[in-house]
């Protein structure tokens, strides 16, 4: 089993939104999708206002439709989508794989679309899912990780799981998964989603502009969380440091990131 990691959708300019696609024995597995071809076709409808800000490059070559062609593979055979959560940069693509089974958290799915609040009905777009996508839902129980709340996802891939990382957004989660236990070169990944921005915000030898805390905290819906699962997170990094890669979806540095 391998997992790569893809720029899917490039925003001011430089900063890439990371999507993991994972060969699984049972076909193609997507964590997050980025921008998608329809999001392109029509920006104004799907992207919304945010899209000034935001300056996405409407590119349907960084799609995740057109990228796992690229590589050689046929997208029907996506069949697992896992979402960290709902914000337009990481579910733009649901649908260009229509046929794909979409896991996400229950209180990420409830916020979103079932009781948005005055917030999330403008934060969030609903043209992304009008076209009907299979959501299975997930609601926190005993089992941990490390420390943290985890739902396995034994029947998507083994070994993987949905990690409750609150702050980013309510019901926001990352998403485990294990790599190939026969290369020492495939170890496990934690997608973090947007639990953090830049990798110097969990590992104090990398630099980065202290701005960005400023910028995370103006989009968090749930600001007292982030500076704990900044914390965790970067304890977790230092104590599996060379066997579990911690990525997060808009550091330009990296596997899937935006050459400077």
């Amino acid at each position: 089993m391998r997992i790569h990691q893809m720029n899917c959708g490039t925003f001011a300019g430089r900063l890439p939104t990371r999507v993991l696609l994972v060969e699984a024995p049972a076909g193609l597995v997507l964590v997050d999708t980025g921008i998608g071809l329809r999001d392109i076709a029509d920006p104004a409808a799907r992207l919304g206002p945010l899209r000034h800000a935001m300056r996405p490059r409407l590119d349907p070559s960084e799609t995740a439709y057109r990228r796992i062609e690229a590589m050689g593979f046929d997208p029907r055979e996506v069949r697992h989508i896992v979402l960290t959560h709902m914000d337009f940069d990481h579910i733009g693509g649901l649908a260009d794989f229509p046929g794909a089974e979409v896991h996400v958290a229950a209180e990420a799915l409830t916020w979103a679309v079932r009781t948005p609040r005055w917030i999330e009905r403008r934060r969030y777009r609903r043209a992304q899912w009008s076209h009907g996508p299979e959501f299975t839902e997930y609601v926190y129980g005993t089992d941990r990780w490390e420390g943290f709340r985890v739902h396995p996802l034994d029947h998507v891939v083994e070994g993987m799981a949905l990690v409750d990382l609150p702050g980013h957004t309510v019901g926001h989660a990352g998403v485990l998964v294990p790599g190939d236990p026969g290369d020492p070169d495939e170890t496990d990944v934690l997608h973090a989603g947007d639990a953090f921005y830049l990798r110097g915000q969990i590992d104090p030898s990398v630099g980065h502009p202290r701005a960005i805390g400023v910028v995370e905290r103006v989009l968090s819906l749930v600001p007292s969380a982030v500076e704990l699962t900044h914390a965790r997170l970067a304890a977790l990094a230092e104590r599996r440091r060379g066997d579990l890669r911690v990525v997060c979806a808009h550091d330009p540095t990296g596997p899937g990131g935006v050459p400077g």
